[in-house]
Parts: C-alpha cells; structure tokens; sequence
C-alpha cells in the first residue's frame, strides 16, 4: 500500500505531520503528487476549532481542498498522457486509515480523474491554488449582475480582492471596496478604496448609489451600514457563510432590495478561472502572501494564516522545487 505523509488535524486545535494509507488507485483513478497546498481561512478554521462536529469532519481528518500537484501515475482507463501534467485537486477522499475533510493536505492524493482541473496554458501551475477562490468569486459576481453598475465590495480578503478585480473585468462602471487592514486595501484593484477605520465612510463615497453590494466579511454590522449606500431596488450579494443573518429590516423595506446568498461556484467555473489566470486577465498571485514547508511549525503556521489579517493565503510548499510564487501565463 503506498504511503504518504499528510498534515492531520487529530483533536480540537491539534495539528500534525503523519504517515497516512492511500487507497488503491482504481481503473478511473489518478495519483498526484503535491507541490502546493494552502489553509483555508473559513472552513478549515471552523474545523479545528471544533465548530463542524459532523461527518466528514471527524477527528482524526486530513483537511485540503486547495492543492496543485503533478499526476504521477493514473489507472487502466485514464489518458496516459495525463502522466506529468499539473492539475488542481479539490480533495480525496482516498485513505484507509484516517478521514478526510478533504483530504488535500497529503504528500500523494489517490483521486478520480474527474475531479480534476488541469492546469494547461499556465506557465507557472502555482496559480491553480487560486482557482477555488477565483470560481467562489467569479460565481458571486455572476449572480451580482455587475455589467454597466456600480458595485461596493465590503470586505477585501482573498475572495474580497477576486470580486473587485472580476467585477471590473465583467464591466462595473465603478467598484469601491472597503476593509480596515492597510495591506489588503494596497493589494486591491478597486476605483475607490475606503478604510472605514480612518476615514468617512459617508463622505468618501459621497454622490455615489450603488446598484450592488457584495458582501465578503461576515459581519453584520458592515452589511448594516453597506445598505445605506444602496439605490432603490438594490441586489445584496452575500459572499460568505454566515451561520445567523442579524440585520436591520427598515432599510431593505424602504429601499425594496433584494437579498442573493452565494453557495459555492457553479458548473464551469473553475475552467472560466483557469482560462482568465492564463490569459493573465486575473492576477492570482497577488493573495498568495505568505508561505510554509510541512515540516515547519504546522500551529503557528494555520495561526498564522487564520489570525493575521495581512496573511491572505498560506501556501504550503511540499517540494524543495516548487520555488517561485509569481504567476505567469503564455503569450
């Protein structure tokens, strides 16, 4: 049976490296080699913690649905050209002694062929790490209906950032954006940039009303006050996970907005992602901020990346080569 290493969270805020048991890869099965991970700042938090006490996320598990790796081996009734390409893996659900959830943090990921994005026509398949944050953001600003409309982004996190920069691609005549960390505010595309921690709100997007507020922080007061800004007949886009909705009723009666909760992305979007990152449209590199090796201190790293607001995405180098974090695509 082939074995791999695999970060394990095994208890409540307990993380470690570990040897796991991949299942047999099937006839219509892939084996990937990881070079990249990352730590998701949402889920992966909710789950260490405790707060998803419901299967698959039940100690112990591996966690991972962010990873690049290079297909290294594949079943009787996959392409055999597939054999060196990079591909993006959502998770794996392939191991036999532990759970998975999603099980993408592993050294070797057993998956099927079908839950791949192959990474073609990106030079640098480091970017494939961005492509479940780019379709998230990509899948928001679709329901948002941006083309011709102002649109104010609240919140300028990873998914925040993608939305300001897609938006302005599908054809916003003005994007705003506010978050209160400096360094994310620098990294954001947007028309106009608010920190609401230092500045008016009210006067800095004076003589604007926007037809769109797409919301990425989960907090309900910065919704609150996001709504005044909304025209008549206003769309709310919530880009999170919100696990209570505690907002004042007056302003969406008077104004008659309409509310869109955004799941996930939906069929296609990940290609669409991939497609933009190639043709160098959406610049992924610039979340990608802060990096770790499996065999650095795993607490203080996922710390890190949950805790510190200029760490917008962690990646986990798994191979001494995977080097270089700029992103490039062909001409």
């Amino acid at each position: 049976m082939k074995k791999s290493k695999a970060i394990v969270f095994s208890g409540v805020r307990q993380i470690e490296l570990r040897e796991v048991t991949l299942k047999p890869v099937s006839s219509t099965d892939v084996l990937v080699e990881t070079w990249w991970s990352s730590i998701s700042t949402g889920t992966e938090k909710m789950a260490l913690n405790g707060l998803i006490p419901s299967f698959p996320f039940i100690f112990p598990f591996i966690p991972g649905y962010e990873t690049v790796g290079r297909i290294v081996e594949v079943g009787a009734h996959v392409n055999q050209d597939l054999v060196g390409t990079f591909a993006y893996v959502a998770g794996s659900f392939g191991y036999q002694d532990v759970n998975a959830a999603f099980g993408g943090a592993s050294q070797y990921i057993a998956c099927p062929v079908d839950s791949l994005t192959v990474l073609e026509g990106i030079d640098n398949p480091q970017c494939g790490i961005a492509l479940p944050l780019g379709a998230t953001a990509l899948h928001i600003v679709d329901l948002a209906d941006v083309a011709g409309k102002k649109v104010l982004v609240l919140g300028q996190g990873a998914v925040g950032i993608l939305s300001a920069d897609l938006a302005k691609h599908m054809g916003a005549s003005l994007v705003a954006v506010t978050e209160p960390h400096p360094g994310r505010l620098k990294i954001s595309s947007a028309d106009i940039r608010v920190d609401p921690e230092k500045q008016d709100v009210s006067a800095a997007l004076a003589g604007h009303e926007f037809d769109v507020l797409i919301d990425s922080t989960g907090i309900m007061g910065a919704i609150e006050t996001g709504l005044r800004f909304l025209k008549f007949h206003g769309k709310v886009v919530f880009g999170g996970y919100y696990q209570r909705m505690n907002i004042d009723y007056s302003q969406a009666f008077d104004k008659e907005i309409s509310f869109i909760a955004a799941r996930q992305w939906a069929k296609g979007d990940l290609q669409r992602v991939r497609e933009l990152i190639a043709e160098g449209t959406l610049h992924a590199e610039k979340i990608f901020t802060h990096r770790c090796t499996p065999d650095d201190d795993l607490t203080a790293a996922y710390d890190q990346a949950f805790g510190d607001p200029d760490c917008l995405k962690m990646i986990i180098h798994w191979k001494p080569e995977a080097g270089s974090d700029a992103c490039s695509h062909e001409k």
